[in-house]
């Protein structure tokens, strides 16, 4: 630590002494550091803002990522603005500069940036291509984007020299449990020290420079101007019904398995929605391969996986009773698909009734068989049932109250024909094989 962040720590202490005398002591139990040089311009009040990401390194006990601060310096009054997150991806530095201009209440003319990726996409003959997010936000809130040149710190030096500050001054002795604990120490330390003191160039104060002359040249923020900072990444879900996003795992309601989702996560929240409905919210986790699980998303899962077993009778045929139960028990050795049986056998069970469909089961296991095609052969041709559906009931007495005429199914049952098959044709007499034939 230099001699103005000791003296701020001695302070805390008691220490009533000046800062000359603890130049002094310092210079006895260490040598002098490298001062790093950069050149010197004017600015006019609220002319410019510059802005540079600086790494901090893995200074957060048990957090898995790296973190950077987020630095912001009018080069006019050398007022200075400080966050931090633990992504470089375009959601957090737009929360960022949101969280900046609202810190400054107000906006210059110009920001100047490093050529960061979430503001500088490559280069043309010299020329920075800007990314078109960061375009639109900067026409969103009206102020004009400046991206210094590539290895060119001289070109926003002021924000150099307070990424160079904030490590001398804030991180050399400081110890944090979490981010939010170093975003409020940070801010403290912003109120009370970097703003509050008399700066080393200038000779002022920059809290009272910037209250009392650039504030008022700073254009106001605009009225209304919301601009979406959200980090948003299109998925699909797993088979463990879970998306990945930003090295973790999340769940998800298992019902979507296979399904294309958007993922919308902010610094604290992570959204999952499945086109304009949200199905999953969970609190975002900053950690590396971890699994966010909501076990409400399992509801339901392990009845319809109880409810698949081979050999079991479907909860939805449960009518059906002990006649239902042994013509699925021995319907699971057979070659058939157990999915398509059972739509098919609900189908008929809502067409006839399960006390119709339970009989007519009897009848085509008497003969050897299963399968739904014979069930359905003996309702509708050997007994001549007709479907009888119970009305369905929506709960809106104009919509329950509408009556239409019955239409005419014979033409559907002389195409269902061909897909039944008669369980027992030998026991048939001539005179219904000649019926059904259509001769006289």
């Amino acid at each position: 630590m230099n001699a103005p962040a000791m003296l701020e720590r001695l302070r805390v202490l008691g220490y009533a002494g000046g800062i000359s005398v603890l130049r002094a002591r310092l210079r006895v139990l260490r040598p002098r550091p490298h001062i790093a040089v950069f050149s010197h311009f004017e600015t006019r009040p609220a002319e410019r803002l510059e802005v540079d990401w600086a790494e901090l390194g893995y200074v957060l006990p048990g957090v898995l990522r790296k973190v950077t601060a987020f630095v912001a310096v009018l080069p006019y009054s050398k007022m200075m603005y400080v966050d931090f997150s633990l992504s470089h991806a375009m959601g957090p530095f737009l929360r960022c500069m949101d969280n900046c201009l609202r810190f400054f209440n107000g906006r210059t003319a110009v920001e100047v940036f490093d050529n960061m990726k979430t503001v500088v996409t490559g280069h043309i003959a010299g020329n920075a291509i800007l990314h078109p997010t960061t375009v639109s936000f900067a026409q969103a809130h009206g102020f004009a984007i400046s991206p210094c040149r590539p290895r060119h710190p001289t070109g926003k030096p002021h924000v150099e020299r307070g990424i160079g500050f904030l490590r001398t001054r804030f991180l050399h002795a400081a110890r944090f449990s979490d981010l939010p604990a170093l975003k409020l120490d940070a801010g403290t330390w912003l109120d009370k020290w970097a703003n509050a003191r008399e700066h080393e160039t200038t000779g002022k104060v920059p809290k009272l420079l910037f209250e009392h002359t650039e504030k008022h040249a700073m254009a106001p923020l605009r009225d209304g101007v919301h601009f979406d900072t959200d980090d948003r990444v299109t998925t699909s879900v797993g088979r463990t019904h879970e998306v990945r996003f930003d090295r973790n795992q999340y769940s998800v309601p298992w019902r979507l398995a296979g399904q294309r989702v958007l993922v919308r996560a902010d610094d604290a929240r992570l959204r999952v929605l499945l086109g304009h409905k949200e199905v999953a919210v969970h609190s975002r986790s900053w950690g590396v391969g971890e699994l966010v699980q909501d076990k409400r998303h399992e509801d339901g899962m392990r009845d319809e996986r109880r409810r698949a077993r081979p050999g079991e009778l479907p909860t939805a045929l449960s009518a059906l009773g002990e006649t239902g139960a042994r013509y699925f028990a021995i319907l699971a050795a057979s070659r058939r698909s157990l999915r398509v049986e059972e739509q098919r056998i609900v189908l008929l069970t809502e067409l006839f009734g399960a006390t119709a469909t339970a009989s007519a089961i009897e009848e085509v296991m008497a003969t050897g068989h299963v399968g739904a095609e014979y069930v359905e052969n003996v309702m509708r041709y050997k007994r001549r049932l007709s479907p009888s559906p119970a009305p369905l009931r929506l709960g809106n007495p104009e919509l329950d109250g509408i009556s239409v005429s019955e239409p005419d199914l014979a033409v559907y049952d002389e195409l269902c024909a061909r897909r039944t098959k008669d369980p027992d044709p030998v026991s048939k007499t001539p005179e219904a094989v000649l019926n059904e034939e259509g001769e006289p």
